[in-house]
């Protein structure tokens, strides 16, 4: 069962829904983009500069979170960010690789 802001825990997390939301070319580039940081960065979700409306960018954290992809923490007025690389490499080890090539071909 997915934690109170609705992050499934790693035996949760299915692969289906990991590439349903790797599908849409938006919600790849926030994986692509936390994949270029540190480990640990938290970024705010309008850093991304996705040219969506703001109900389309709460959709596509929604799917990135639920499908437990990104950890998402509310700061009050604010909600950051951040990749789950150890849990994703834990659960499917070379999926964030995969993701990474995609955009190279």
């Amino acid at each position: 069962m997915p934690d109170s802001e609705g992050h499934p825990s790693v035996e949760e997390m299915e692969i289906g829904a990991l590439f349903a939301a790797l599908a849409d070319p938006h919600r790849r580039k926030v994986i692509e983009d936390l994949r270029r940081e540190e480990d640990g960065v938290e970024r705010t979700c309008a850093s991304f500069n996705l040219d969506v409306s703001k109900s389309t960018l709460t959709h596509h954290f929604r799917v990135l979170r639920e499908a437990g992809l990104t950890r998402q923490v509310d700061y009050g007025n604010s909600r950051k960010v951040t990749l789950r690389r150890k849990e994703l490499d834990e659960r499917f080890p070379g999926l964030l690789s995969l993701v990474d090539t995609s955009t190279r071909a």
